[in-house]
Order: structure tokens, then C-alpha cells, then sequence
């Protein structure tokens, strides 16, 4: 199963995702860490202004990456009750 590397950027709060190379604010730049995932995770956390590093379960879709819990999918697109407040590159059905 995929797992992807988030985390939350410490000035905004804005939730981030390993693209492979750096981070993003855009859930579809994610990368497959799953084999490592560990060693990447204990690598990127003396990172000062990353916080709350985490690995999550996530599906593969034709729209793209699913995290499988509810929260974590939340965290990926904004709230599910304000729809308005969604990433703009990211439709609100993909959650």
C-alpha cells in the first residue's frame, strides 16, 4: 500500500506533502514513500520550520492520490463543509 510524507508548515500552518525533492502545498505532488519512508521520516525531522511529520496510508485513483482516512483527506483539500475554501488545483469531489 502507498504511504505519503505530510507535515505542517510552522509560519502558516499549511499542510505540505513530499514531493520526492522538496515540499508541496499540492496533495498530486506527493510521491510513493513507502519502502522509505521510515528513513526519509527520521531524515527530514530535525527540519526546524516542518512540524507534525507523518506517514499516511493512501490510495491510488484516476483523479490521483486518496488518503484513506477521513482526516487525512480533509487535511489534503480543506473543509468538507466550506467548499469554497478548497485548493483551487484540487476539485472538491477527489476527496
Amino acid at each position: 500500500m502507498p504511504r505519503l510524507l505530510t507535515g505542517n508548515r510552522l509560519e502558516t500552518g499549511d499542510v505540505l506533502w513530499w514531493s520526492g525533492s522538496g515540499w508541496s502545498l499540492h496533495l498530486k505532488d506527493a510521491v510513493d514513500v513507502d519502502a522509505d519512508g521510515e528513513a526519509l521520516l527520521a531524515q527530514l525531522v530535525p527540519q526546524e520550520r516542518i512540524s507534525d511529520l507523518a506517514l499516511i496510508d493512501a490510495d491510488v485513483t484516476p483523479s490521483g492520490w486518496r488518503p484513506r482516512s477521513t482526516r487525512e483527506r480533509v487535511r489534503a483539500v480543506g473543509p468538507s463543509v466550506r467548499p469554497d475554501l478548497a485548493l483551487p488545483s484540487l476539485p472538491v469531489e477527489a476527496i
